[in-house]
């Protein structure tokens, strides 16, 4: 089951907004309805994010390919800022979209449009498939921080729903599992839209992996009586410094693995990393709407005009993490170097 498919100049979405109660795909055969998607976190997790702009871009290409070639640039150039505003925490999203409208750029000047379409296309099944490849290289290496049986904890989801193939962190569970080096998953539920209950839980089930479904307020308590020996997570974008922005309540299990002598690990490819800001406090955090909070399962919950903070993310700060995995390796601290050193890989 994938996330994101393209075919025929079709991008298919599998809606998670309706898992896992129902499984149903949005078909979408225009850059605006892609855009919605995002937004609506139809599609979310930030590999498939990126995957989904860079096909709403060809979609968006194809719609205006009867204007002149000076039209079409500027046109494009405004689709792929409508699109950056979709989701503003999630770095894979800006750097899809640059890798795309950089293939716009090296184009020569008597390029006709259809000629951009087939390049802008070629560019966006290049980023998916690479995000496959990625993610298999960073199950790899996830898998070697396993060496004895234990059980781990993992928040929001970080699986092949958030990504082109089989996931960030729990594409390293699925591969330290097969080894026998994980034999459980706590999994929090991850209010306010319960990624952890209806993705994560729903995944490691269709996986046959052990699963055991937790509220986000129970993890310190299993924690202290043992139950867990590692957390791993993904990320949504991280800073030269190490500093990681992941789904809000990763920064509260961060602190609670730090207190309890756990292992905090992160799982992200080389595009959820910022190499242009130098901390999480330059990381904009996206806000949501109320109803997210005031309501669950569609019935209110909470008193009618109450005041309501809805970060949908939160930044952990380096010192709480204990490594960082990535296709190219582990990295460890200090980060400054490490990250530093793994943009100079990507150049």
């Amino acid at each position: 089951m994938h996330a994101v498919v393209w075919s025929n100049n079709c991008l298919t979405l599998l809606n998670q907004t309706l898992l896992p109660a129902k499984v149903e795909y949005i078909d979408c055969y225009d850059w605006q309805r892609a855009a919605e998607a995002i937004k609506r976190l139809e599609v979310r997790g930030a590999p498939a994010i990126g995957a989904a702009a860079a096909f709403a871009l060809v979609l968006g290409a194809r719609a205006i390919a009867g204007l002149t070639m000076p039209e079409f640039r500027q046109k494009l150039a405004d689709t792929a800022e409508a699109l950056q505003q979709t989701r503003p925490t999630a770095v894979n999203l800006f750097w899809a979209i640059n890798r795309m409208m950089a293939v716009l750029q090296k184009l020569p000047e008597q390029a006709d449009t259809l000629a951009a379409i087939a390049a802008l296309e070629q560019q966006a099944l290049a980023i998916a498939q690479e995000d496959k490849a990625v993610n298999e290289k960073m199950a790899v290496h996830g898998a070697k921080l396993f060496t004895s049986p234990v059980s781990v904890l993992t928040h929001c989801n970080a699986g092949a729903l958030a990504t082109v193939a089989i996931g960030t962190a729990l594409g390293v569970i699925h591969e330290a599992w097969s080894q026998g080096n994980i034999t459980r998953v706590f999994a929090d539920e991850t209010r306010p839209l319960l990624q952890g209950a209806r993705l994560t839980a729903w995944e490691l089930m269709q996986a046959g992996i052990p699963v055991t479904l937790i509220t986000d307020n129970m993890a310190g308590w299993v924690m202290k009586n043992n139950m867990v020996q590692a957390v791993i997570v993904g990320a949504d974008r991280i800073a030269l410094n190490g500093d990681v922005a992941n789904k809000i309540g990763t920064y509260s299990v961060a602190v609670l693995a730090k207190e309890h002598g756990i292992p905090f690990y992160v799982a992200a490819p080389t595009s959820t990393f910022d190499f242009t800001i130098h901390s999480g406090a330059d990381i904009p955090i996206e806000e949501r709407c109320a109803t997210e909070v005031t309501s669950f399962g569609g019935n209110c919950v909470a008193p009618q005009g109450v005041e309501v903070f809805n970060p949908a993310f939160d930044v952990t700060p380096h010192p709480l993490v204990t490594a960082i995995i990535t296709e190219f390796g582990i990295l460890r601290a200090p980060y400054n170097q490490a990250i530093s050193q793994l943009s100079k890989q990507c150049e």
